[in-house]
């Protein structure tokens, strides 16, 4: 395990790098998902749906839409920060709106979190949106603004680069298939990712793309040479026992080929959110 103190203490494993990508969900199954975080070890973490509430006091707040109420953390992202206290954090929102403690009305944050070990040097950013824009004044309607975050890391023990891209896809109220938004999120996320990465570099890009095997987005980020690892591998369902709807698809890990895989996993147990984590390994 790292020791306190020592920010340059790799990883247990040594020889290969750790990223996760996981809906977090706001924190609602707060408990497990604080366990599986602190211990799962990644050296890259990517998660969506994270809040953070400078405001308010209270542990817990709810996010309040017509009959849909659910309970959100006011400080997922501080409290995974504190968490992980060998990791640099970049929290990404994509807009401020109303979350509730009692009948008070507290302004809350909501967006992409990522973590990065410090034993890698963080050597490029790129985060911007690639559908809307932000709202400083409320969630807005569907669908929703979107953001992606890019980085590009030094691996100082392999010496090579590799740049990590999540997203959080759109929402429609109307389901996961292709519209001319989706089209556009697909092209803006490409541009993104075009932005920061250098030729003949390593890429991975992960998420909740809110999207079906075959969506536009897949034929788009494969003109970067991307193959997806979730339906390539004859992996079903990236949802826990906690989504009752159909449609068991919307988490997705690519990589290119240069992306030696050691491992992939989408996580099934524990279930940390109504998402699964999805976990993979590079040499």
């Amino acid at each position: 395990m790292n020791q306190p103190g020592n920010a340059f203490v790799r990883n247990t494993r040594g020889d290969v790098v750790r990223i996760v990508s996981l809906n977090a969900w706001g924190g609602k199954l707060h408990r497990p998902l604080m366990d599986y975080l602190s211990t799962v070890e990644a050296d890259v973490l990517c998660l969506q749906e994270v809040t953070r509430s400078v405001t308010v006091k209270s542990d817990w707040l709810e996010y309040r839409d017509g009959s849909h109420i659910l309970p959100q953390r006011a400080n997922l992202f501080e409290e995974i920060r504190a968490a992980l206290p060998m990791h640099d954090a970049f929290f990404a929102p994509t807009a401020r709106g109303e979350l509730f403690d009692g009948d008070q009305i507290v302004p809350s944050e909501f967006g992409l979190a990522t973590f990065v070990r410090r034993s890698f040097a963080v050597i490029g950013h790129a985060m911007d949106f690639v559908h809307g824009d932000f709202s400083e004044d409320g969630y807005g309607s569907h669908p929703r603004a979107r953001n992606a975050h890019a980085i590009r890391l030094f691996d100082y023990e392999a010496g090579s680069t590799v740049t990590v891209t999540q997203l959080h896809g759109l929402r429609d109220m109307n389901g996961k298939g292709d519209t001319p938004a989706r089209h556009g999120q697909a092209d803006a996320l490409v541009k993104l990712i075009e932005r920061i990465l250098h030729k003949g570099e390593r890429l991975v890009v992960c998420g909740d793309f809110n999207v079906l095997p075959g969506s536009v987005m897949f034929e788009a980020l494969g003109r970067l040479g991307l193959t997806d690892l979730v339906t390539s591998r004859g992996f079903t369902d990236t949802r826990t026992s906690y989504y009752a709807k159909e449609g068991r698809f919307a988490d997705y890990m690519l990589v290119t080929p240069d992306v030696g895989v050691v491992r992939f996993d989408v996580v099934a147990e524990p279930e940390v959110s109504d998402h699964r984590p999805l976990l993979l390994e590079i040499d």
